[in-house]
């Protein structure tokens, strides 16, 4: 029966597992203790074995030629007529942007001349300015007229 008590697990010991470290105290610091160290260099390491060679230069240049174009940004004389029109309403951005339900932000955008071009938004910032922003004559007055 004393064979089998000697065989058995002991709750509360942990099993001793290899430790992998890349810090060279923590080798230090086993060795002192007398650990057994081994130590292994990797000779691949960093390196992208699908981009090895020149191979990666033709690839990116494959890339570069079908690049697709960014969409273009709204002229700058739209953002100036919005932002004359603007001021001449004595309006902000903000009081803008809540009339036509969009975020400040986007109204920045437009009159910075880095907003992509929405008919939409274009559409509604003409009614509430009362200029018109697309087509040939930017920056016209609308007609009362066509107002309703």
């Amino acid at each position: 029966m004393s064979e089998e008590w000697d065989n058995k697990l002991v709750i509360g010991q942990k099993k001793v597992v290899p430790k992998v470290t890349k810090k060279e105290t923590d080798l230090n610091a086993a060795r002192r203790t007398g650990t057994v160290v081994a130590t292994d260099k990797k000779i691949s390491a960093g390196g992208n074995k699908a981009h090895q060679g020149t191979d990666h230069q033709r690839i990116a240049k494959l890339d570069r030629e079908n690049e697709v174009a960014p969409p273009p940004k709204i002229a700058p004389s739209v953002g100036r007529a919005m932002q004359t029109a603007r001021m001449e309403l004595k309006l902000s951005q903000k009081d803008v942007a809540q009339k036509i339900n969009e975020k400040p932000s986007i109204l920045q955008d437009y009159e910075a001349g880095k907003a992509i071009p929405n008919p939409q938004i274009l559409g509604k910032l003409e009614r509430v300015l009362g200029v018109k922003l697309r087509g040939s004559d930017i920056g016209k007055k609308l007609d009362a007229s066509k107002k309703s």
